[in-house]
């Protein structure tokens, strides 16, 4: 039945694609020798509109989770036969779809390299950022994972964006901004301290402030985390600005609710014991 099932494959003309090479060039740019090319080209072929129509109207879905597997057995040095087929699928209509390879890019980031990654991941990633929340959670969960891969110059590109991550199509989704605290924490150490200060330190305020409690206890984690940093870094200027605006901002607050947090943050670990005893 397997033989069949390939020899049908490997004659079906549905695998042929819309490209500006020939069918040959198409062809030859998509063969390998880890696994059977038909099995490959069958793999393929699950991009296919009309499959969803005739097969499973989940297909492309299911390509795109299987997609790092491949892309491990066949090896770097073969993304060019996936390179489309991934491209294809983070554009693809369906929001499941891109969401997929959303929660799975920082895996392939990992198998591909620096360089692919940068080339051909990081336009897709972009790509994600700005998509629909379903599918920003996906890279928000694994952003220090991806982000850590990058070269530095590219990954402090990003602290521009990291604000837009406080927005959400449903204000109520208190879970995203939970994430973000978390991400934001294993962040620290990717960043210099006067990135920390300059990008890190307002959102990290702004979540203390969060209506929902389960994202400012995140938050003040958070917070106690980045002074710890900045205290341990050369320049301690930062630091001492830091525990001022903490002390304005929270400690002297006409609220209650801000004394309160003030107090949080130092419970959290003990930071004036720690670092003033």
């Amino acid at each position: 039945n397997m033989d069949s099932t390939l020899h049908y494959i490997h004659n079906d003309s549905d695998l042929s694609t819309n490209s500006s090479f020939s069918p040959e060039e198409e062809r030859k740019s998509k063969v390998q020798d880890v696994v059977p090319q038909a099995l490959l080209d069958q793999y393929l072929s699950m991009t296919d509109p009309s499959r969803a129509q005739t097969v499973d109207t989940e297909i492309a879905k299911h390509c795109a989770y299987s997609l790092p597997g491949v892309a491990l057995t066949l090896g770097r040095q073969n993304w060019h036969c996936l390179k489309d087929t991934y491209e294809t699928l983070a554009s693809d209509m369906q929001w499941k779809v891109r969401r997929t390879l959303a929660f799975s890019i920082h895996e392939l980031a990992v198998i591909l390299g620096d360089q692919l990654t940068a080339g051909d991941l990081v336009p897709v990633f972009n790509g994600f950022l700005k998509d629909l929340d379903e599918v920003r959670i996906g890279v928000l969960k694994h952003l220090h994972d991806f982000l850590k891969l990058l070269h530095l110059d590219k990954r402090r590109e990003y602290l521009y964006q990291l604000q837009e991550f406080l927005v959400t199509d449903n204000s109520r989704n208190w879970r995203f901004r939970a994430e973000l605290a978390e991400q934001l924490i294993l962040l620290l150490d990717l960043y210099s301290a006067r990135d920390i200060y300059d990008y890190l330190r307002p959102i990290a305020f702004s979540l203390c402030a969060d209506k929902v409690s389960s994202v400012r206890w995140i938050s003040y984690k958070l917070v106690s985390e980045m002074v710890k940093k900045l205290y341990m870094a050369s320049t301690s200027t930062f630091v001492v600005d830091l525990m001022n605006e903490l002390v304005e901002k929270f400690c002297r607050c006409r609220k209650w609710s801000g004394r309160q947090t003030f107090v949080f943050i130092c419970q959290v670990k003990c930071l004036f014991v720690q670092l003033f005893g």
